[in-house]
């Protein structure tokens, strides 16, 4: 029976598998401390987030979220009461109901993104042929 060895990972691959991973953890804290100036959970302010950009029915969201359809509908709860976020039907089809950002909760996800300091100040060092590159290059990470 032949046996398969994983061949070593070389240095540079390491070192840029532990750059994405630093940078991953710096964008969730600040992301998370954001979240916190506006009294929101990071999940809160995700789902805000995604709401900001259009409604959404509730499993799309769980899609997004990548947690289950019964999480989301606490977080909208919570949303709702603040006034940020309302249910509507959906239009194409009235059985289903979106997750809307309200007024206020479009303010807030604005407020929200602007407060976002690490995400933006070292891409701004970047050129935008570097930033056009680097989009590139991790769409290209993440295509199956």
């Amino acid at each position: 029976m032949a046996t398969h060895k994983t061949p070593p990972i070389d240095p540079l691959t390491l070192e840029v598998v532990d750059l994405i991973g630093t940078v991953v953890a710096r964008y969730h804290e600040e992301y998370e401390d954001a979240a916190s100036e506006h009294a929101l959970t990071g999940a809160q302010a995700r789902l805000l987030s995604l709401l900001s950009l259009e409604p959404l029915p509730m499993r799309r969201l769980a899609q997004k979220l990548k947690c289950e359809p019964s999480n989301v509908t606490g977080i909208v709860d919570r949303l709702e009461a603040r006034g940020l976020v309302e249910r509507r039907p959906d239009p194409a089809d009235r059985r289903v109901k979106l997750a809307a950002a309200t007024a206020e909760g479009l303010r807030v996800a604005r407020s929200l993104r602007e407060s976002l300091r690490f995400a933006r100040e070292p891409l701004a060092g970047l050129s935008r042929e570097e930033r056009v590159v680097l989009r590139g290059l991790l769409t290209r990470m993440l295509s199956p």
